[in-house]
């Protein structure tokens, strides 16, 4: 019975990990019309019973906003992941099956945009992309997924060594075939678990550069947008309209990185030993 204790731990962290922003993203899209209802007759109100984290210089229920802020850059992050991580296994696989030639630009891609600063280039192709919610999806996605496809590309050079590979060749299986069939099963943990991992790095760059201005449309209740506009009020002594939002933003991050450790641990065998 001890040696599972390490699996059925990590079984729980993933679980309630999961449920907690399951249940952010469903509550986001309830409210999200209470979040811009306005009442000036309960404006700048502290943390009380009736509003958890206070209201907002126009009445706004600042905790149905951060629920409705953390949702939007959940499922911003959840699309922009899932495509940068898809695009980095097509590309890591590429690299490795598909010659010299092909490896060859592959490779050069991925040092090309490693070697621009990562914020610059999010805000130059959401910017171009026309901002709004599809420009920084699509910022995010063409950032993240060079990590994951160096990752992908060096398991595949290291599977293309493997017994049953080189038989499947020596057979006349086209490459195609060999990578979908024999490959792809493989790389499938690896590339689960860079899928999840991908989501905090997504949220917290949503944020970023919705924060300073180049993401996310200002009426929209999105995090970078509360925490950018609570800035002026700071100073008035209206902490919680940083503060609350912040700590959520962080915990929702931090939630995204031990659901993939969590997964980590339970697709390696060797935490059946634990």
């Amino acid at each position: 019975m001890r040696r599972w204790n390490g699996r059925i731990a990590a079984t729980v962290f993933f679980g309630l990990a999961v449920l907690f922003l399951a249940a952010v993203t469903l509550a986001g899209g309830i409210f999200a019309e209470k979040a811009l209802v306005t009442d000036f007759s309960r404006k700048n109100l502290g943390p009380c019973v009736p509003y958890l984290f206070g209201t907002d210089w126009m009445g706004r229920n600042m905790f149905i906003r951060t629920l409705t802020g953390l949702s939007m850059s959940i499922r911003i992050g959840l699309l922009a992941a899932g495509v940068s991580s898809v695009l980095a296994l097509l590309l890591g696989t590429l690299a490795a099956t598909m010659g010299k030639a092909v490896d060859s630009l592959i490779t050069w891609i991925i040092d090309l945009v490693m070697g621009i600063p990562h914020i610059l280039l999010l805000i130059l192709i959401s910017y171009a992309c026309g901002k709004g919610f599809w420009g920084v999806v699509i910022g995010v996605a063409l950032t993240h997924w060079t990590s994951l496809a160096r990752l992908i590309r060096g398991e595949v050079l290291q599977l293309k060594e493997a017994l049953y590979i080189r038989t499947a060749q020596k057979l006349g299986m086209s490459r195609w075939k060999i990578a979908w069939k024999h490959m792809f099963p493989h790389l499938f943990p690896q590339f689960l678990v860079g899928l999840i991992l991908t989501f905090p790095h997504a949220i917290l760059h949503e944020a970023s550069i919705t924060f300073l201005g180049f993401g996310l449309s200002p009426e929209q209740p999105a995090i970078g947008i509360i925490l950018s506009e609570s800035m002026k009020y700071l100073a008035m002594g209206r902490w919680w309209l940083a503060l609350f939002p912040g700590l959520f933003l962080v915990l929702t991050v931090a939630l995204f990185d031990v659901a993939g450790e969590s997964l980590r641990k339970l697709l390696d065998p060797a935490s059946v030993h634990q």
